[in-house]
């Protein structure tokens, strides 16, 4: 017994105190800031999907410029599983999975050979592919217009999905948890160790025998799922799915936030996220035409200074003080 419950504890790596109530403070926020439920919903599931590049990206040095290829097939699997299946929530969702799990293997046979620029123009063109038949097939999509009509059902049969979107907070907020755990479960495993030794060196992996092929293979598949989860979190929660899930303007955005956060560690996804929804809400209402201005220059910044130069100002005495 004692075991089993270690092992449920240290899963992933030892979780450590201020990481628990920092989980527990993100579930009871849709309740403690009702009023701002929306934004917890739309930072949980950006969050999600900036977990999901981490995974190739920061540990295993994949670069992608069509990840919303996957978050807009997860998106638009929820929405017409739900308009033409069955408007259960987790149904909808499982489902998503599924289907973005696919598309996933199917694109993972293209970033093994090539360059890093070779896969940057192969996964950004799958994106532009997937919204081009998107826009094309009006007749299942709605094409420009958007797939509307999506309602969802009660979560759990319970639980209706509100206007002031607690419900959705709630549901996106344990979705996210319950990925960040298999997420770091997995970067923390053995598998996860040569992700990273792939990452440092592709050849010197092979040369002691890692399967790089399989390993980047299974890595690009995992990923692209998470990625349709976020998706179809976004169809459930909003009821509409239209084809700027598949634009570029998303998966650039996704991965300024993994600058903001940081590669390599799950916490990137996640910190980035918050900050870069919480930067585009408040600067927005204040000037919304400029908005991309004011966080153009905070990146230009955080480049130049650093992240711990700027997040951490006491280095900046420490090191004066040398």
């Amino acid at each position: 017994m004692m075991n089993t419950t270690r092992d449920i504890l240290n899963i992933g790596g030892r979780w450590r105190p201020w990481e628990v109530a920092i989980w527990l403070l993100a579930l009871a926020s849709p309740l403690l800031l009702s009023s701002h439920a929306l934004i917890i919903n739309e930072i949980a599931i950006v969050a999600l999907f900036a977990v999901s590049l981490d995974l190739i990206l920061g540990y295993t040095g994949i670069v992608s410029l069509g990840h919303a290829a996957f978050f807009g097939m997860g998106a638009y699997a929820a929405a017409l599983f739900s308009k033409h299946v069955m408007p259960d929530p987790l149904v909808g969702l499982a489902f998503a999975i599924a289907v973005s799990t696919l598309l996933g293997a199917v694109c993972s046979l293209t970033i093994m050979r090539g360059s890093d620029l070779t896969r940057l123009m192969v996964t950004l063109g799958v994106g532009l592919i997937l919204m081009e038949l998107a826009n094309k097939l009006d007749w299942l999509t709605g094409g420009a217009d958007g797939l509307q009509g999506v309602v969802m059902g009660p979560l759990l049969g319970r639980f209706e999905f509100d206007l002031y979107g607690r419900t959705s907070a709630l549901y996106s907020l344990v979705v996210l948890l319950v990925f960040f755990v298999l997420a770091r479960r997995l970067v923390n495993s053995p598998f996860g160790g040569t992700l990273k030794a792939i990452r440092d060196n592709r050849l010197r992996a092979m040369a002691i025998g890692i399967p790089v092929t399989a390993r980047l293979a299974v890595v690009y598949t995992v990923a692209a799922g998470i990625a349709g989860a976020a998706g179809a979190l976004l169809a459930q929660t909003t009821g509409f799915a239209s084809l700027d899930v598949f634009a570029f303007d998303r998966s650039a955005d996704v991965m300024l936030i993994l600058v903001i956060g940081g590669t390599g560690w799950l916490y990137g996804g996640v910190t980035g996220a918050i900050a870069f929804k919480l930067m585009q809400d408040v600067i927005s209402s204040i000037t919304p035409q400029y908005w991309t201005f004011w966080i153009g220059l905070f990146l230009v910044v955080l480049v130049l200074v650093g992240r711990e130069r700027l997040i951490r100002p006491w280095t900046w005495f420490r090191k004066a003080r040398q």
